[in-house]
């Protein structure tokens, strides 16, 4: 069992607590599954796809409660990164952080 984390606008995951159901990011929708990533994957995917973004959440899943259609597989630089086929429910999220920055816009990670 790992905790992996979504990256989403309040307001999306507002709407998908609203709704039962979490469809996915515009990016997901696009490439066809939910992206994850690991606590250790975290830093980076803020910095590459969530530069100056604000309003935005993190939200912590155990990889083992997301079923068979979570896959890990090689993205950036061939490292592992979990990737759900399917939809969300949102009652699976143990804990929603929202994203907090320093002075210097940089995010800070939950411990």
């Amino acid at each position: 069992m790992t905790l992996i984390y979504k990256i989403c606008t309040d307001v999306e995951w507002r709407i998908a607590v609203a709704e039962r159901v979490y469809r996915g990011a515009p990016a997901d929708l696009e490439d066809g599954f939910i992206h994850f990533s690991t606590a250790g994957q975290l830093g980076e995917t803020l910095r590459r796809h969530f530069d100056g973004v604000d309003g935005l959440v993190i939200v912590a899943f155990h990889d083992d409660g997301l079923g068979d259609g979570l896959r890990y597989e090689p993205a950036r630089g061939g490292e592992l990164f979990p990737h759900l086929y399917g939809t969300l429910d949102p009652a699976a999220a143990l804990r929603v952080w929202p994203l907090q920055r320093d002075d210097d816009g940089n995010p800070v990670l939950p411990a």
